[in-house]
């Protein structure tokens, strides 16, 4: 999809539900500073969050979505898209409770998510890296490291995104052996060739 076709899907999908009383396209995207890699960020105002949180699964259905979840560690709840491109797709809802989770637990049963939250997180990454904005992007990678790639049994904290992949794929390859299972590696594909293609330090700051 082309930018307006994006944003006209997202409202699309979400406007119809009879507690969404808007859809607004904030950050980056709507300010004209995003980079290649920018996410698209959507304020999605409701009058009954719970119905509007429940239904969300089917009613982005429309999208296409190749991965969907609640952001883990968020201030507020953010319900977090995986489109084809790859594109990041944030719905936003700001005012609400939310409680931030504990790191993972690793287990057959949760590494899917995990795997889920790994190419979110590090395509959000890159994105950050291709702005300059350099310290956020260690801050973070600090932050994955305590929340995901700890509880897998990576020990170090990754110095780079391309450390945080690498180490990433070990551990959840072996983890993948123990619990004799394997993780589908659709958002791996999607994902690792746009990490290759970015550039750190080109692209708008701020």
């Amino acid at each position: 999809m082309d930018d307006p076709d994006l944003a006209a899907s997202v409202k699309a999908a979400l406007l119809p539900h009879r507690h969404v009383r808007g859809v607004e396209l904030v950050g980056s995207r709507a300010n004209g500073s995003s980079t290649p890699l920018s996410d698209w960020d959507f304020v999605v105002a409701t009058d009954d969050f719970g119905a509007v949180a429940r239904a969300l699964p089917a009613v982005v259905s429309a999208l296409e979505p190749l991965a969907q979840q609640w952001d883990r560690i968020s201030e507020y709840p953010c319900y977090m898209l995986m489109l084809i491109g790859p594109v990041k797709v944030d719905l936003i809802f700001p005012g609400e409770p939310y409680e931030s989770l504990p790191p993972w637990r690793v287990s057959a049963e949760t590494l899917e998510g995990i795997d889920r939250h790994f190419w979110d997180w590090i395509l959000w990454l890159a994105s950050k890296r291709e702005k300059g904005q350099d310290e956020l992007v260690r801050r973070e990678l600090a932050k994955m490291s305590e929340h995901l790639l700890r509880p897998l049994g990576v020990d170090r904290v990754p110095g780079s995104i391309e450390a945080a992949f690498e180490s990433y794929r070990i551990a959840r390859d072996e983890r993948e052996r123990e619990f004799g299972l394997e993780v589908s590696r659709r958002l791996e594909h999607e994902v690792l060739p746009a990490l290759r293609r970015a550039r750190p330090g080109r692209g708008h700051c701020g």
